[in-house]
């Protein structure tokens, strides 16, 4: 193993706390047939792991591979958060590599904070002005997490108010099984009405009485309560 990553990984380890790592474990679903079946964690704040970025920053790909593909969970995210501040930091060209890096790991990125902490920041900002193609493919994926990087990827372009494709692919995930995957098509629904409502509800009106309970009631959390429970009680 590469020195650096294990003076990183001794570093985690000291760090961590077995009351947090209990909590933590409960939280994101570890149990048996759980989403987050398996997941080890040692115990580690975010706040903590991000301070571990400016310490360490930067490292290569090599060294963060390694890390990526770690049994902890907070090493993992430390990773992922870390190939966001190399790519913040990159070239036009250095951003291409560690966009490719990404998605060629993406059985790495495999929880929803994971995905939520580096999708937009490195796949959405690089896709802005190039083919999406990739996202649609990653939408009818039977990984769950590949779905979620795909919807959550569109943040970026709802950022810069470009909405087709996430109402493109919040409309291949109607039917998703997954809770978490309504729950992050809806985040993205309300961030669209957020800068456009008028965009938001033409897609819910059209789609409002097959969305999923959860999906729709992230979608409309800022609705004004008339109009939020017209939509629950499907009389819009």
């Amino acid at each position: 193993m590469l020195k650096q990553c294990q003076e990183i990984i001794n570093t985690f380890k000291k760090l961590g706390d077995e009351t947090i790592a209990a909590h933590s474990a409960r939280f994101f679903k570890t149990g048996k047939g759980e989403y987050g079946e398996g997941d080890l964690f040692l115990g580690i704040r975010v706040p903590v792991i991000r301070k571990q970025i400016k310490i360490f920053s930067p490292l290569g790909l090599k060294e963060i591979s390694v890390l990526l593909q770690s049994p902890y969970h907070e090493i993992r995210l430390f990773a992922a958060l870390m190939l966001v501040d190399k790519y913040n930091k990159a070239t036009d060209k250095e951003k291409s590599a560690v966009c490719q890096f990404y998605l060629k790991n993406l059985k790495y990125i495999n929880n929803w904070d994971i995905v939520d902490s580096s999708a937009h920041y490195i796949v959405g900002d690089y896709l802005l002005d190039k083919n999406r193609s990739r996202l649609y493919k990653l939408a009818k994926s039977k990984n769950l997490w590949q779905r979620r990087v795909a919807i959550m990827v569109t943040f970026q372009f709802i950022r810069h108010n470009q909405f087709k494709d996430t109402l493109q692919i919040s409309e291949l995930l109607l039917r998703d099984k997954e809770d978490l995957i309504h729950k992050a098509t809806g985040w993205m629904l309300r961030e669209i009405g957020n800068r456009d409502i008028q965009v938001e509800e033409k897609f819910l009106k059209t789609h409002y009485h097959v969305m999923p309970r959860t999906m729709l009631r992230y979608a409309i959390e800022k609705f004004p309560e008339k109009k939020r429970k017209a939509y629950l009680n499907g009389k819009i």
